[in-house]
C-alpha cells in the first residue's frame, strides 16, 4: 500500500513540475513583445531597453533636430517729424512700408514747426528731419546741425493771377511779393531768382522795401493768395500743395523751383542730422539715411501707390491723386541708381546755395562758399548703393 502510495505521489510531483515548465516558457514568450518600464522609488523613471531601430525610429546616431524660438528684435524707439505736405512724405513711407522698422526703430510720428525741428535736431530730440536752407544760417552761427543727404527737388511755385501782366522775373521789379514770412525759404528762393535775372532785391532778412522788389509776409499760404485778390500784391510765392491748387482757382504759374534755372536738378529740400547724435552714434544716422533711400526709391517707382498711400491715411492736405502723383514725380526723388552713378550731388547744391546766400547776405562767415558748406555738411556712410 505504502509502495502504491510513493508512486502516486511520485507521478503527481512530476506532472506539477511539468506543468511549472509550461508555465514559465509561455510567461516568457508574452514578455519579450513588450519592453517593461520600472519606476524608481525616487520618483525617476528608469531608462527603457534599448529598442531595435526601424524606419519610424530615427537612427540612434542621428542627432536630433534643435529646436529654435526666434526672439524678437527690440525696436529703439525714436520720434521723426511728420509733414503735412508732399515734400515729406518719405517719413510716411519709410514708416508705412517698415523700412524703419527695418533698420531698428519703433518710430513715433510727431508735429513739429521750423524752431522747433531746429531746436530738438541742436538737443539730440529728434535724431534726423527734413527742413531747407533756410537752416543754413543758423548752422553757420553753431546751431547742432549737419546737412547729411538730400531730399527731393522742388515743392515752391510763385504764382500770379490769370489776367496779371506779369510772366517772367523782369516783369516784377517795382512790384509786391506775397511770402510767409521774411528769410523763409519762399523769400529766398524768390529773391534768388530775381537776382539772377537781373532784379535787383534786398539783402537778407530786412522787411525795408528793396532795391525793386517789395516782400511782404502774410504767415499763411492762403492769405497770400487773398491778398493777391484783393490787388494788394502782385505775385505770391507759396508752398505745394497751396501753389498747385490755386492753378485750378484763377491763378497761373511763373516759376516752379523742380524746372526753373538756376534751382532746376538741384535739391531744395535736404535732410538734416542732429550734429549731437551723428557725434555720439553715427551709425544711427546711417541706419535712418538707409531707411529714407529706401523710401525715397519706392516713391519714385511707384509714384500713383504712394499718393494714394499717403492720401488713404490722411497723412497730407491734398485729395486729389492726380494732383499729388504730377507733383510727387517732379520732386524727383533720387534712386538708388542716382546715387550709384553719383548724380545725387548733395555736397555740390549745398556749395551752390551757400554761394547764393552769400551774394544776398545770409551767410556772412565766409566769401567762400566750400568753406561754409564744409561747415553746413557731413558725409554719412550708408554702404547700402
Amino acid at each position: 500500500m505504502k509502495s502504491k502510495t510513493r508512486i502516486l505521489a511520485s507521478v503527481l510531483a512530476l506532472l506539477l513540475v511539468f506543468s511549472m515548465v509550461l508555465t514559465a516558457c509561455s510567461s516568457g514568450t508574452n514578455n519579450a513583445a513588450t519592453t517593461p518600464t520600472a519606476v524608481l522609488t525616487s520618483g525617476t523613471e528608469a531608462p527603457a531597453a534599448a529598442a531595435t531601430p526601424d524606419a519610424a525610429t530615427p537612427d540612434a546616431a542621428t542627432p536630433a533636430a534643435e529646436t529654435t524660438t526666434d526672439t524678437p528684435k527690440t525696436l529703439k524707439k525714436i520720434q521723426l517729424v511728420k509733414g503735412t505736405g508732399l515734400c515729406g512724405i518719405p517719413t510716411l513711407i519709410a514708416y508705412e512700408n517698415g523700412y524703419f522698422a527695418d533698420e531698428g526703430y519703433d518710430v513715433e510720428l510727431i508735429t513739429a514747426d521750423s524752431d522747433t525741428r531746429k531746436i530738438s535736431l541742436d538737443n539730440g530730440t529728434l535724431p534726423l528731419a527734413n527742413w531747407d536752407y533756410a537752416y543754413f544760417p543758423s548752422i553757420e552761427n553753431g546751431v547742432g546741425i549737419k546737412v547729411v543727404d538730400g531730399l527731393h527737388r522742388g515743392c515752391i511755385t510763385i504764382v500770379v493771377l490769370e489776367d496779371s501782366p506779369v510772366h517772367e522775373a523782369a516783369d516784377l521789379a517795382g512790384k509786391k511779393i506775397a511770402i510767409e514770412e521774411l528769410g523763409s525759404t519762399e523769400h529766398q528762393v524768390a529773391q534768388v531768382w530775381l537776382e539772377t535775372n537781373g532784379v535787383k532785391v534786398n539783402k537778407g532778412q530786412s522787411a525795408v522795401k528793396d532795391d525793386e522788389v517789395e516782400f511782404i509776409p502774410y504767415g499763411d499760404g492762403n492769405l497770400e493768395l487773398e491778398a493777391a485778390r484783393k490787388g494788394e500784391v502782385d505775385a505770391v510765392a507759396i508752398w505745394d500743395p497751396i501753389g498747385a491748387q490755386a492753378l485750378e482757382d484763377g491763378f497761373r504759374k511763373i516759376f516752379d523751383l523742380y524746372d526753373t534755372p538756376p534751382f532746376d536738378g538741384r535739391y531744395c529740400c535736404f535732410l538734416m542730422a542732429s550734429e549731437k547724435i551723428l557725434n555720439e552714434d553715427p551709425e544711427q544716422i546711417a541706419s535712418l539715411l538707409r531707411a529714407y533711400h529706401s523710401a525715397q526709391n519706392w516713391i519714385n517707382e511707384n509714384p500713383e501707390a504712394a499718393a494714394q498711400l499717403v492720401i488713404d491715411k490722411k497723412y497730407i492736405n491734398v485729395d486729389d491723386v492726380a494732383l499729388a502723383v504730377k507733383l510727387i514725380k517732379n520732386y524727383n526723388y533720387p534712386t538708388y541708381a542716382d546715387r550709384a552713378a553719383g548724380t545725387a550731388g548733395v555736397y555740390e547744391d549745398v556749395v551752390y546755395f551757400s554761394e547764393k546766400l552769400i551774394e544776398l547776405g545770409y551767410l556772412t562767415s565766409s566769401t567762400d562758399p566750400k568753406v561754409i558748406a564744409d561747415k553746413l555738411y557731413a558725409e554719412v556712410a550708408t554702404n547700402d548703393y
